[in-house]
């Protein structure tokens, strides 16, 4: 039997075993052949410290020391680049307050983005300190640290059954495997529900929703390379540079099921053309594409801690699209909670992602 037993192998699962694995012995089972295969590994790998709720962000801030330094550090820069046009304007004056960018006069923007369309293109916000994060190395920063403390990181473990006996869970995987913890970690991005419903726990309400994604060659072959994300107002579509191309997302949120995600066409079509109405440039083909799941509590925040009706069970769920840069202030948070420790997070942050709060 282990003291820990996490079912996800994604950034929550494994962030949490670097923590928890200095507490005591810590088993995490993937069901996947690798970690991160599903959300995680089709994350568009941003930190950006005011994106997400009041709680997220306190997250975040907490998170960027962790970020920037340990084991060398993640974070490069990127930068992130507003545009809006007349059609815009509410909404683009809601995204400068609500993330503090600062604006940029559109021909300054130019010199950055050749390719942004002065003829459609009214105001530009800017924020320079957006930073790029390495997300394998990341995430394999995490294994390393928990293997380090003698965590067991097990793959291609599909869970079948969860029992809950007098002093401990019993977890049966396909294949007749068996494993057993006191404390049992649900960190099963989108099938954080299912898992619990396995276990004998009301589920939360968790909502899976698509993104999709496009890579395009580099628009009139440009050097892309230096160029911020650019996203349209209400976070309609956003382009990030990736090795060389871009990627560009219709930022689509479609409530789905758990399950490995694909992209749909006409989706994909109407991201590319909201990406290409602010710019000079058409695209041609893709050159691939994908989609992930952002899975989200009823109030999109986090949701870290205890079960209300079963100590016991510890969620560590619904990132969203927060959970590589929230990463190591959320899977302290968790430790320290299981801990019976108040950590660095202030206590009024805390209760604002407990699970009690849909109690």
């Amino acid at each position: 039997m282990t003291d820990f037993l996490i079912i996800g192998g994604g950034i929550a699962g494994i962030s949490v075993a670097a923590s928890l694995s200095k507490l005591g012995q810590t088993t995490v089972l993937e069901a996947e052949a690798g970690l991160g295969y599903h959300a995680s590994g089709r994350s568009a790998a941003m930190f950006e410290e005011t994106y997400g709720s009041p709680s997220t962000i306190a997250l975040n801030r907490a998170s960027r020391d962790y970020l920037t330094n340990a084991n060398g550090g993640v974070l490069s820069p990127r930068g992130l680049m507003l545009v809006g046009s007349t059609e815009t304007r509410a909404a683009f004056a809601d995204d400068m307050q609500a993330m503090s960018l600062t604006p940029m006069p559109v021909a300054d923007a130019q010199k950055i983005v050749p390719i942004l369309n002065p003829k459609v293109i009214t105001e530009i916000g800017y924020h320079a300190e957006a930073r790029d994060i390495d997300t394998d190395l990341l995430l394999q920063n995490f294994a390393r640290e928990a293997r380090v403390h003698s965590a067991k990181i097990v793959t291609q473990k599909i869970v079948q059954s969860i029992r809950r006996n007098s002093d401990r869970w019993d977890v049966t995987c396909a294949g007749g495997d068996e494993f057993s913890a006191k404390i049992l970690v649900n960190a099963a991005g989108a099938w954080v529900d299912e898992i619990a419903k396995m276990a004998g726990v009301r589920p939360l309400g968790f909502t899976p929703y698509r993104r999709s994604m496009a890579r395009i060659p580099a628009p009139e072959d440009l050097d892309v390379s230096n160029w911020p994300l650019i996203f349209g107002p209400g976070e309609s579509w956003y382009a990030k540079p990736d090795a060389g191309k871009l990627l560009v997302s219709p930022a689509d949120e479609d409530a789905t099921t758990p399950h490995d995600a694909w992209p749909e066409d006409l989706i994909l079509a109407q991201g590319i053309a909201s990406f290409e109405a602010f710019m000079t440039t058409t695209v041609t083909r893709l050159d691939s594409s994908w989609a992930g799941l952002r899975t989200f509590s009823p109030d999109r925040s986090l949701v870290i801690g205890p079960d209300v009706d079963e100590p016991t069970f510890f969620w560590v769920a619904g990132q969203g699209g927060y959970g590589f840069q929230s990463s190591p202030a959320a899977s302290q948070l968790a430790a320290d909670l299981i801990n019976g420790l108040t950590g660095d997070i202030d206590t009024k942050t805390a209760a604002l992602l407990l699970p009690a709060r849909f109690a």
